[in-house]
């Protein structure tokens, strides 16, 4: 399995243009980070956890000619707002690409690409195989995945598990039920926005709490504002199997 890191920074605490903070002023790489999102190798399956704004940029960034579905973990507009442009992968593939997602989801991705899922069609439109899902594991063409819903304040949010990848996005609660499913995996992405308190998402320490009862071989950080501070100051104060991760981080499992 291979995992690549799409982007890992988040619409949340995005300085206004101009801005001169050190993150901004870093030449550092790994503080330009695009909106979060991963990308997936797996048994011959190519696929992508969300289609945030920067979706385009990121794979032509990664040169992922191939995508054979997608799976989505909620409906916030920073993890959806790339789908329209799946639709140079239905040119490649020939073929209408298969998303995993929610009720909830579904629902916002009709309301935001209606031309996508009209029965009329539209010419050069997006074209997709819809698969709602539940908090069950479910088959997504070869590949076994059992969701684990975490909570974004009081918005449930569906984080995956794919063998001994686990990947949680969007969080500030993991119940006891849910942490279950994940323990002791090989390599663990959780999200941690920023050092202060923040209503929805894992502060940094709170992250390493988590992470600690979670005991994942290797963990990574992801869904960094501005506010965490840059990637190498940071990075000196985590534990030795944690580290933040960063815009184009491959990582062989």
């Amino acid at each position: 399995m291979r995992i690549t890191f799409l982007g890992t920074g988040t619409s949340q605490g995005v300085p206004v243009i101009g801005c001169d903070c050190r993150v901004c002023r870093s030449e550092d790489s790994r503080d330009k980070r695009l909106r979060t999102s991963v990308h997936v190798f797996h048994q011959q399956k190519s696929f992508v956890i969300d289609t945030g704004p920067d979706f385009r940029q990121q794979m032509l960034r990664e040169n992922i000619l191939d995508l054979d579905f997608v799976l989505f973990t909620h409906h916030h507009k920073d993890h959806v707002a790339g789908m329209d442009d799946i639709r140079s992968y239905n040119f490649r593939s020939k073929r209408a690409l298969p998303i995993y997602a929610g009720f909830d989801t579904l629902l916002q991705l009709k309301a935001e690409f209606p031309y996508v899922f009209s029965p009329q069609g539209y010419g050069g439109a997006p074209r997709v195989e819809v698969n709602e899902i539940q908090n069950n594991p479910f088959r997504a063409g070869n590949i076994d995945v059992i969701p684990v819903e975490v909570f974004h304040h009081k918005l449930p949010v569906l984080g995956f598990r794919i063998g001994d990848f686990a990947y949680i996005t969007d969080a500030s609660c993991i119940p006891e039920k849910e942490m279950e499913k994940i323990i002791n995996v090989k390599m663990l992405v959780i999200n941690a926005l920023q050092k202060t308190p923040h209503m929805s998402h894992f502060t940094l320490n709170e992250a390493l709490l988590e992470i600690k009862k979670i005991n994942p071989g290797m963990a990574y950080i992801t869904h960094i504002s501005h506010g965490m501070g840059c990637h190498e100051t940071v990075c000196r104060e985590l534990p030795q199997n944690v580290s933040l991760a960063y815009d184009g981080l491959k990582i062989d499992l």
